[in-house]
C-alpha cells in the first residue's frame, strides 16, 4: 500500500528520509509528524531512526543502501556515523565513502542485487559499493539523465523510471535489473522520482500531491497491493485502476 505524506511543507518525501527492507532513516524535523507516519506503518517490522548527515536533514538524497548496508558520505560525522551503527540492525553495514560526488542518493539507485550508477563515478566507489551492498554494479544513465537515482525506483519487486525513457532503455534496463519496469511520474506529474517517494518490497511512501493515478500505477509495478497474477492480468488491472481513479477524480 501506499501512503501519502509530506515533511514539513515539502512533498519531496524522498529528499528526508530513505527507506530499504532493513531499516528506515527520516530526517531530524521541527514536528514529529513526518516521523510518526512512517512509525506507524514499520515500526512492527523494522526500525525507524531519526538521523543527520553533516548537520543536515536530506538523509535520503545524501545516503544510499540496501538490505545489506548503508553507504554514507565523508560529510558524515563520527558522532552520526556511531549513532546509525548503534540504530541499525547488526547485519547492516555501514560505511563512509570517499567520494567527489557526495549526494550519493542521487548518483546511486539499487535493489538488493543490482546497483544503477552515474557514469562518472570513481573506480573506487564503484568497489566499495560492490562489497558493502553485496550487489552487481552498473554505469548507466536513465532517459539521457546521469542523476539515476533522482530518475529511477526500483525494489526486488519492480521499478519505475523517468517518463521520457524510451521503450528500448526501459527493456535494456528492464534486462539488466531483471525486473519489470515502467515508465511513470510523482507528485502529480513530476519526474524526479527519487526525490518524490520511497519504496521497499511491502510498503511506499509519496508526496501528499500524488494523485491517484500516480498511486496505482505505483502499486501495481512495485506490487504493493497483494494482487501478484501474471503479467497480462496485471498489466489489465493497471488499466482498470486507472479508469476506476480517473472516475474518481472527475465526479
Amino acid at each position: 500500500m501506499a501512503t501519502r505524506t509530506s515533511f514539513e511543507n515539502s512533498n519531496e518525501i524522498g529528499v528526508f528520509a530513505a527507506l530499504t527492507n532493513a531499516y528506515c532513516l527520516t530526517g531530524v524535523g521541527g514536528s514529529e509528524n513526518f516521523f510518526s507516519v512512517f512509525e506507524s506503518e514499520l515500526s512492527e517490522h523494522i526500525p525507524v531512526i531519526h538521523a543527520t548527515i553533516g548537520g543536515c536533514r536530506f538523509v535520503g538524497r545524501t545516503t544510499v543502501g540496501n538490505r545489506r548496508g548503508l553507504l554514507v558520505p565523508s560529510t558524515t560525522t563520527d558522532q552520526e556515523l556511531q549513532h546509525l551503527r548503534n540504530s541499525l540492525p547488526d547485519s547492516v553495514v555501514v560505511q563512509r565513502i570517499e567520494e567527489r560526488l557526495s549526494a550519493l542518493g542521487n548518483i546511486i539507485a539499487c535493489n538488493d542485487h543490482v546497483a544503477l550508477v552515474h557514469p562518472d563515478i570513481d573506480r573506487e566507489t564503484e568497489d566499495v559499493i560492490s562489497d558493502v551492498l553485496g550487489v552487481e554494479v552498473f554505469r548507466q544513465t536513465v532517459a539521457g539523465q546521469a542523476l539515476v537515482g533522482s530518475y529511477s525506483k526500483f525494489t526486488n519487486q519492480g521499478g519505475m523510471v523517468h517518463p521520457r525513457t524510451t521503450v528500448e532503455d526501459i527493456e535494456e534496463l528492464s534486462s539488466l535489473l531483471q525486473v519489470p519496469l515502467v515508465a511513470g511520474t510523482v507528485n502529480r506529474g513530476s519526474d524526479v522520482l527519487g526525490g518524490g517517494m520511497v519504496v521497499n518490497d511491502w510498503t511506499a511512501f509519496v508526496g501528499l500531491d500524488t494523485t491517484s493515478t500516480e498511486i496505482s500505477v505505483i502499486e501495481s509495478i512495485f506490487k504493493l497491493s497483494g494482487r501478484q497474477g501474471n503479467a497480462g492480468t496485471g498489466q489489465s488491472s493497471i488499466v482498470t485502476d486507472m479508469r476506476s481513479s480517473l472516475i474518481d477524480q472527475l465526479s
